[in-house]
């Protein structure tokens, strides 16, 4: 899959070329700047770097494939000259799943599982990458609308159960997939809290875990700060979901987070 046999962690530096994403829309949305943000990320130690071309934060626009293509593609063939690690598409379609690893990506992060696009399973299984699966309902648009659940650990495991047989059907290896529990997509702040405390039960699904908490809203409200002031409630939640057992942090502060997680699993020892 990656590096997770020889590595305590993984840390997935994010790689945003989008005009609106929540935190660092429009700094990266050129080619040679987000190029060059990657290669910033990767010197500070990331593992993986996500490159997105299309915003999912709660009311967003759909974009469509081909310019999601047109933003990411030409930044992912350029970082894949110079960054040996995997690099990873953001991507929900499997036109710019297929374009993206053919330029050098190696993983495809789907954070609706599929559901979006079912083909992007195929997609995936033909051409060997890894994948994220994430949980989520809805839409961009309208995951945000009153979320419910009656019990949102065994909801959103069974959700991504199903979406890893769908991958499983089209021919993906399960040491190639990996989990994501969708922290702030079609969750309440009660939700994202009970999600974060129940790792040990999405872990016993038996598959890598990734969590991303960077920067994202519940953080703020627990914190009372806005998204810029959010990097030490984001290495909290980093050090709560560690001791509950993933051990892959897609982040925005690759240097912190990185600092933080070789302190924190050699004093834990876990």
């Amino acid at each position: 899959m990656s590096t997770l046999d020889s590595k305590q962690f993984l840390i997935m530096g994010i790689v945003n070329v989008t005009p609106d994403s929540f935190y660092d829309g429009g700094r990266y949305s050129q080619i040679d700047a987000a190029v060059a943000h990657g290669l910033r990320l990767a010197q500070e130690g990331a593992d993986i770097l996500d490159i997105g071309g299309a915003s999912s934060r709660p009311g967003a626009s759909i974009v469509d494939p081909e310019e999601e293509c047109s933003r990411v593609v030409p930044v992912i063939e350029k970082l894949a000259r110079d960054f040996k690690g995997p690099i990873s598409v953001d991507t929900t379609w499997s036109l710019t799943a297929r374009a993206a690893l053919k330029a050098g990506a190696s993983w495809v992060n789907d954070i609706s599982a599929a559901r979006f696009d079912p083909q992007i399973a195929n997609v995936v299984a033909e051409l060997g990458a890894t994948v994220v699966l994430m949980h989520s309902r809805k839409t961009p648009q309208t995951m945000q609308h009153a979320p419910s659940y009656d019990d949102v650990i065994k909801e959103v495991s069974g959700e991504l159960l199903e979406a890893v047989s769908k991958f499983r059907a089209a021919g993906v290896g399960r040491e190639r997939i990996i989990l994501d529990p969708g922290i702030g997509f079609a969750k309440t702040f009660d939700h994202n809290i009970a999600l974060l405390r129940g790792l040990e039960r999405l872990k016993e699904l038996g598959f890598p875990l990734l969590v991303g908490t960077s920067r994202k809203a519940f953080i703020g409200k627990i914190t009372e700060r806005e998204t810029e002031q959010r990097l030490w409630g984001s290495l909290g939640s980093v050090a709560s979901a560690y001791t509950r057992g993933a051990r892959i942090f897609r982040v925005h502060d690759v240097k912190e987070t990185l600092d933080f997680l070789k302190v924190f699993s050699t004093i834990e020892n876990v």
